[in-house]
């Protein structure tokens, strides 16, 4: 089935309401509707088979993600599944470096969620053809052909080929029973569901106290708007899960470097994990001042779901500017990009602990963290995987939480594909929820 030709794509806006109960909200996005572009792959299969992929936005400007990706669908339309996988480095390269189109990027912004949009599709196509789910097909790949679908270009001087094979070679050990774990026990998670910015110290401490009830022992908080605030939040939290469970925060891009020093220095009484996007998401050297100067504090700094590319994790990782990695399934350039993210980091000896909610975003993830672990860094120290409980019903293979821990999807494919009911009724703006939205305006 690997002849089956792509015949068509399609992409749809889908955006859900979730500003209208605080939901996603933190220091810089105070009203966001969880959103994605949904693409579908097609093919002349006789079993008529498909593709799913998305990305994630938040509301206002998907329509241009859309746009983006229709105006790189014929790229990918007319090419058969084995075309691509045999020489798929070459076409992470055509979607990625088109050009006339890489003047809008390149390899960041609306163009690159375009074109992890469509690789995530492809990547689903591949992994059903192949009777997998994402995980597994990157588990059971020689090394040699992962390696083949990494874009080296601009990391070379971090990490080579041959290095990245060595990686993979090396982590063959013990592989078996690593998976055979995580088939058993699940991959750890923390969670973000409990303290979004928006929410009442009432809801704050109910969602923190069933979460405890669950099995939940690592927990993360926004912060960043107001000082004060974010003192009493946190000491309200930290009472309530006690002092040997784990506490992150997060200010979503909200401070400048100074700024981020001092007024994480005031939280540290309660001691967090660490700190979450404390500056600009491409002040690499702020990071690192910020990062150095919190050293001695105990807290870390992490980063990533708003990092363009691989060029940009190079750096971050070169500078010492995080200690944690998060890696985005649908911000960079799809599995293709995130290997190459997952191999530096290994490189590095620096925790990945990737970012997730939104939209899919857990759905789609796991399976990378999943891979990591198995088949790249062979270690959980450190290492968690985000959970947000927010709109998994809406996905034909929804994300599996059992003990705080991401049990292994099963069913084959990369766990994109939503039900269609969910996409009639959420499609924008002529879904019944938004029709109803519009019509409550007008009254």
């Amino acid at each position: 089935m690997l002849e089956s030709k792509i015949i068509n794509l399609t992409v749809r806006d889908v955006r859900f309401p979730t500003s209208l109960e605080q939901h996603g909200s933190d220091a810089m996005h105070t009203d966001p509707d969880y959103s994605v572009a949904y693409v579908v792959l097609e093919t002349d299969s006789a079993a008529a088979l498909r593709g799913y992929g998305l990305t994630f936005t938040v509301g206002r400007g998907t329509e241009i993600v859309v746009c983006a990706v229709k105006a790189l669908s014929t790229l990918v339309v007319g090419k058969t599944l084995k075309e691509i996988v045999s020489d798929f480095r070459g076409f992470y390269r055509l979607l990625s470096s088109d050009g006339q189109m890489r003047w809008i990027g390149p390899e960041k912004g609306v163009i690159q969620l375009a074109t992890a949009a469509i690789l995530n599709a492809v990547w689903d196509l591949w992994a059903r053809v192949e009777g997998k789910p994402l995980w597994k097909l990157l588990v059971d790949m020689d090394p040699a052909k992962l390696v083949s679908c990494i874009d080296f270009r601009y990391i070379t001087d971090a990490l080579t080929e041959q290095e990245a094979l060595d990686i993979l070679v090396k982590a063959k050990a013990g592989q078996k029973s690593r998976e055979e774990q995580m088939l058993k026990e699940g991959y750890p998670a923390y969670t973000t569901s409990c303290a979004w910015l928006g929410y009442t110290d009432q809801q704050l401490t109910q969602l923190c106290s069933e979460a405890l009830a669950q099995g939940w022992t690592k927990f993360k908080v926004k912060v960043g708007a107001d000082l004060l605030d974010d003192i009493r939040r946190c000491s309200l939290i930290r009472k309530l899960i006690g002092p040997n469970n784990t506490l992150m925060i997060d200010a979503n891009q909200r401070w400048d470097v100074h700024e981020a020093i001092t007024w994480v220095t005031k939280l540290a009484e309660f001691q967090p994990l660490w700190i979450e996007e404390p500056t600009c998401p491409d002040d690499i050297l702020g990071h690192a001042s910020i990062s150095k100067a919190l050293a001695p504090l105990g807290i870390g700094v992490a980063t990533g779901e708003q990092c363009h590319n691989r060029v940009m994790f190079k750096q971050f990782l070169q500078a010492s500017a995080l200690q944690f990695v998060q890696i985005d399934s649908c911000r960079v350039g799809s599995v293709n990009e995130n290997l190459a993210i997952i191999l530096m980091a290994a490189k590095f000896n620096v925790p990945v602990c990737p970012h997730a909610g939104g939209v899919g975003l857990c759905e789609l993830v796991q399976h990378l963290i999943l891979f990591d672990y198995i088949s790249v860094s062979a270690s959980l120290k450190n290492r968690m995987c985000e959970y947000v409980d927010h709109l998994h019903e809406h996905f034909k293979s929804p994300t599996i939480i059992r003990n705080a821990h991401y049990i292994p999807p099963k069913d084959p494919g990369y766990s994109c594909e939503m039900l269609e009911e969910s996409l009639q009724k959420h499609q924008y703006p002529q879904g019944e929820v938004w029709r109803a939205i519009e019509q409550q305006g007008k009254q």
